[in-house]
């Protein structure tokens, strides 16, 4: 071996040296780095005090969207109860208004009565006109007169007062309406009282 090729190999040796004294050198280089982002990724989350403080921020707006809402369900209960008196007050305010011309003619007929040429015949066709008209201002209103006389008796709509034999009217037929009944809007608001036929007489029967 030559002195030259001897200096190359001494130079190289004190390398492979220090590596073979130390194999951990790489290794331990490359942990610093790990080591720092560690750190890092801890304080990406969020500590206990900021999550408490987040929950609470978190509730107090849920309670306030609860106060809110029992706010504007208390404030349509007011409303709607509001409404309704309303409603039940001036329900009748049309028909009350239908009623005052009938309420006028019928002062205007009772004045004409009490002047000394009045006759009863303008007396009598005064309260016709009066009855027709209260009449008429109680149909626009959905009230229909039930007045059964010669009908089928109808225990829905009528009343039975009494039944009576007769050999004219069929059995179970209407002889004679004492009081009209009347409906609103289908629904029975007063029966019409009624006398009934029991059919004919049990001694025209045996004749």
């Amino acid at each position: 071996m030559t002195r030259q090729e001897t200096t190359e190999t001494t130079n190289h040796q004190p390398a492979n040296a220090d590596q073979a004294a130390n194999p951990g050198a790489a290794q331990t280089s490359a942990e610093p780095s790990a080591a720092g982002a560690a750190p890092a990724a801890e304080k990406s989350q969020p500590s206990i005090e900021e999550q408490v403080a987040a929950a609470k921020a978190e509730a107090a707006a849920h309670y306030d969207r609860y106060l809110r809402a029992v706010a504007d369900h208390e404030n349509f209960r007011k409303r709607t109860a509001r409404e309704k008196d309303e409603l039940r007050q001036y329900a009748a305010a049309r028909l009350l208004e239908d009623l005052m011309p009938v309420l006028d003619n019928l002062g205007l007929g009772l004045a004409a009565a009490r002047q000394p040429n009045a006759t009863v015949k303008s007396l009598v066709e005064g309260v016709e006109m009066v009855q027709t008209q209260l009449k008429q201002a109680l149909a626009q209103h959905g009230l229909t007169e039930i007045n059964p006389a010669g009908q089928a008796f109808d225990a829905h709509q009528h009343e039975a007062l009494s039944h009576v034999p007769s050999p004219e009217v069929p059995e179970g037929n209407i002889i004679n309406v004492i009081r009209v009944g009347y409906s609103l809007n289908g629904r029975l608001l007063r029966p019409a009282s009624v006398v009934v036929s029991s059919g004919v007489p049990a001694a025209a029967d045996k004749a």
